[in-house]
């Protein structure tokens, strides 16, 4: 090896040892760098806290404000992450998806088995069908919310049983054997949770069913419909009833890379064949995501409520960013000192960074216990149709959203005061004599702009509020037809039991009427099938005598209920021609119907509708049986507290050779209204044992009153209004206190320039009109442009309002003047302090 070679390899050791220890010398000083600015930051922290110390009024008002704010967003998160976010709980739920027909309602079963024999588009296709079976056997009867499905249901939604298994599709067929699966609820409920139970059996409607599976805990189907079903059996298509039966619920999953789009246009193609070939039966069918169709009539309402409380968090930081921009103010020679011992402008900044952050973490923490009990508050409070409401709840999700909501704010409300602390001359700042009245146009434009922006987010929020309280007040205004009060309701299913015999249906339930007649207490009594806002609504399509027929696609269609005398006296529905069903009306006598009154005019319009018939029957029958109108009764309300009036029939019990001899469950029952002289509730035990001293195998559900009824058809805008309210409340008291904080800070820093108007002449009336007008002209730039989000919030709430229009003039009106004497009444009183102040004294004031 040459010299040169050894000397040029000796050469690149001693480089690469150079190297070696430069790199060693970097990486310890920037170890060094680091630990020096955890220590800071730590020093900054202990600071900080000893600061917020000092000053406990401010820090408990500051961390109140925030606390509202932070813990309002938490809960209404925890809601709106729950339904909204979360996606639902079986396998690829985004390829899930509902078939509906007319618009939003079942399919018949030779509707449903088309579409799954001729698409293509999924993976496969279910259906299910509403039951409502009474389990006997055990110590008390139970009526039970259930479901007949298709056996593809549960491999569509990618859900496995915790026990056992679900159904085989030979179970699917017709003449297999009564399988059933449970729910866990109803498993833990009736058995106690004994595995041994797959493969043993239960009695429903008098009949054995082999269990055969359990399903987890947290399974629930379906989601949006019948949300209460906790047992599962079998359902045979029977394609042969034809394609008027609509009972089916249509579920389908799609099949891999086949999109949305993709199926709905194939099931449009689809649909359109079929109704060529069967005119008036596949129109409007519609295919949806099935979370969409969960959520779609909520989404709405959760929105707008993230929004309030996104404003009311706004004007928090708001109100903490005024009291921290006088904080400052009040610290200026502190900062001043600092920055002259060498304290550099980004240490100045972030001292008073962390001490918003220190102050959003104490509100975050606060609001934490707020958040907690809100959620409580929302679930209790909250109306049935919320999905997934159960599950709603301050998990790992939520927290993290409550952190990084606190560390947003701390940042939010602390950059710009800390900037304009930062940016003090120390030079002025340590004059002695300077007055203290002086301060920067920036500074004072910053607070202006802050308290409209307080001005205009109150105003959306008031104006929010004041459309749901005018809503909820249209709400209240509606006739329901009849007289809730007072009124106890009750289903009584016969399904299964020896008083379903046909001999024996008819005279079981006159026995029951007859006896609950004489309770004590008991105005009078009768019986419907379905009861108005709380059972199902069925429609049938009729035909008026002497008219020309239409195709049975176009004809007109009723809401139709079956019921037994007296029910018009009991629900207190006024007859205003003819008469009542009477007891007289059985299949011996000629058939009978009552109409109401928006059926009366739409048909014979000027004429005497007693005497007239319509029929039920289709027009390719045989035979035709019809119905004489006997009475019209008032219109009142069915399905839906604010749907618009319809027609409707009522059919005697005794005429209707369906619900006196047919064995299916859906029409085997009755629901019980009893009017009372006294407390209507307090009666329901007593009804109950009437009841089972004729049979103590049925059971009694769905007990309530007609006001409960009322109660609950209006409590999806009634929960609405009690969250914007409250939010609209909050963010009222905080802008008001922001209002007098501004305000009494801004008089205290005007002491001199008062004290020298008034020296000059000045009545007490003239310092008033300055300062309280001062805040009234923010009042009106903050209003004018909360009047724009306003409008954005009326367009966007329209969808549940009812009878006030989203720009309604009386709403915007009431919530300004409302407003602005907020405003009056929150300058006015350091305004009126402003008058007291001495002239001399204010002259001296440094």
């Amino acid at each position: 090896m040459s010299i040169a070679t050894r000397a040029s390899g000796l050469w690149r050791k001693v480089l690469h040892g150079r190297a070696t220890e430069r790199t060693l010398d970097t990486n310890e000083l920037r170890v060094e760098r680091n630990g020096a600015l955890f220590d800071t930051i730590a020093q900054d922290v202990r600071y900080g806290t000893r600061m917020l110390a000092r000053t406990p009024a401010f820090t408990a008002a500051a961390v109140l404000a925030l606390a509202l704010g932070i813990g309002a967003n938490a809960a209404i998160f925890s809601v709106v992450d729950a339904v909204l976010i979360r996606p639902l709980p079986y396998e690829n739920p985004e390829r899930l998806a509902v078939i509906l027909h007319d618009g939003d309602g079942p399919v018949s079963p030779a509707n449903f088995a088309d579409w799954r024999d001729q698409s293509r588009s999924f993976e496969s296709m279910g259906a299910a069908e509403y039951w409502t079976p009474n389990a006997t056997g055990a110590e008390e009867p139970e009526k039970l919310w259930a479901l007949h499905v298709t056996p593809s249901i549960f491999p569509t939604l990618g859900i496995a049983p915790l026990l056992g298994r679900t159904f085989l599709a030979e179970e699917g067929e017709r003449g297999a054997e009564h399988e059933v699966v449970l729910g866990y609820s109803f498993w833990q409920r009736r058995f106690g949770g004994d595995p041994r139970i797959v493969g043993g059996s239960i009695t429903l409607d008098g009949a054995q069913y082999t269990v055969v599976g359990v399903m987890p805990r947290d399974f629930k189907f379906a989601p949006f419909w019948a949300t209460k079903a906790e047992l599962w059996a079998p359902l045979v298509v029977d394609a042969a009833k034809g394609r008027e039966a609509n009972s089916l619920r249509v579920f389908a999953r799609l099949a891999p890379g086949v999109s949305m789009r993709q199926a709905q246009a194939e099931m449009a193609a689809v649909t359109t064949r079929l109704e060529r070939e069967y005119p008036g039966t596949n129109r409007d069918i519609s295919l949806q995501p099935l979370k969409d169709k969960v959520v779609g009539d909520i989404r709405p309402a959760l929105l707008v409520e993230l929004a309030a409380v996104g404003f009311v968090l706004l004007i928090a930081c708001a109100n903490v960013a005024h009291m921290l921009l006088a904080r400052a103010a009040a610290r200026r020679r502190e900062l001043a000192l600092r920055t002259a011992l060498g304290a550099s402008r980004v240490r100045v900044m972030r001292q008073l960074l962390i001490e918003s952050l220190l102050l959003a973490l104490l509100g975050g923490g606060a609001g934490l216990l707020l958040a907690l009990g809100g959620i409580r508050a929302l679930v209790a409070l909250g109306p049935a149709g919320i999905p997934r409401i159960e599950t709603i709840g301050l998990d790992a999700r939520a927290l993290l959203f409550l952190l990084v909501v606190s560390l947003l704010t701390g940042v939010g409300f602390g950059v710009v005061p800390a900037l304009r602390a930062s940016a003090t001359d120390p030079n002025d700042a340590l004059k002695e004599g300077g007055r203290g009245s002086t301060e920067g146009i920036a500074r004072n434009r910053f607070r202006s702009l802050l308290m409209a922006s307080e001005f205009a987010m109150a105003l959306v929020l008031l104006v929010g509020a004041g459309l749901m309280i005018r809503s909820f007040i249209a709400l209240r205004a509606i006739d329901p037809g009849f007289d809730p009060h007072e009124l106890l309701t009750m289903v009584v299913p016969v399904a299964g039991s020896r008083e379903a015999a046909p001999e024996r249906r008819a005279i079981f339930y006159e026995q029951l009427l007859q006896r609950v007649r004489t309770l004590p207490g008991v105005v009078s009594a009768s019986a419907i099938n379905h009861l108005p806002l709380a059972g199902d609504e069925w429609g049938r399509t009729f035909r008026v005598e002497g008219r020309p027929l239409v195709h049975p696609a176009d004809a007109p269609a009723a809401t139709y209920r079956v019921v037994f005398p007296g029910y018009f006296r009991t629900m207190q529905i006024p007859v205003l021609r003819g008469r009542d069903v009477n007891e007289s009306d059985d299949l011996s006598a000629p058939a009978v119907v009552v109409v109401n009154e928006f059926l009366a005019s739409r048909y014979w319009p000027g004429e005497d509708p007693i005497g007239k018939r319509i029929t039920l029957d289709r027009p390719e029958r045989d035979s035709t049986s019809w119905l004489t109108v006997v009475g019209v009764v008032k219109n009142a309300v069915q399905g839906d507290w604010t749907a618009a009036k319809h027609e409707e029939i009522y059919l005697p019990f005794l005429q209707n050779r369906s619900y006196l001899e047919d064995s299916g469950a859906h029409i085997a029952y009755q629901t019980l209204v009893i009017r009372t002289s006294r407390d209507a509730a307090a009666l329901a035990p007593a009804v109950r044992n009437v009841v089972w001293s004729l049979d103590e195998n049925l059971p009694v559900s769905e007990v309530r009153t007609m006001d409960a009824v009322v109660a609950r058809s209006t409590a999806q805008p009634r929960f609405n209004l009690f969250l914007l309210a409250t939010f609209a409340a909050v963010a009222i008291m905080l802008a008001a206190v922001g209002i007098y904080g501004v305000m009494s800070y801004s008089v205290s820093r005007r002491t001199h320039e008062i004290g020298l108007r008034m020296a000059l002449g000045a009545r007490p009336a003239d310092v008033i009109r300055v300062v309280v007008g001062q805040a009234l002209v923010l009042a009106v730039v903050g209003a004018s442009a909360g009047f724009v989000g306003a409008l954005a919030l009326g367009r966007f709430m329209s969808s549940f309002l009812y009878g006030v229009r989203p720009s309604d003039p009386l709403t915007f009106l009431a919530t300004s003047f409302l407003l602005g004497a907020v405003a009056l009444v929150a300058s006015y009183i350091p305004a009126r302090r402003a008058t007291r102040i001495d002239p001399l004294l204010a002259l001296r004031h440094e």
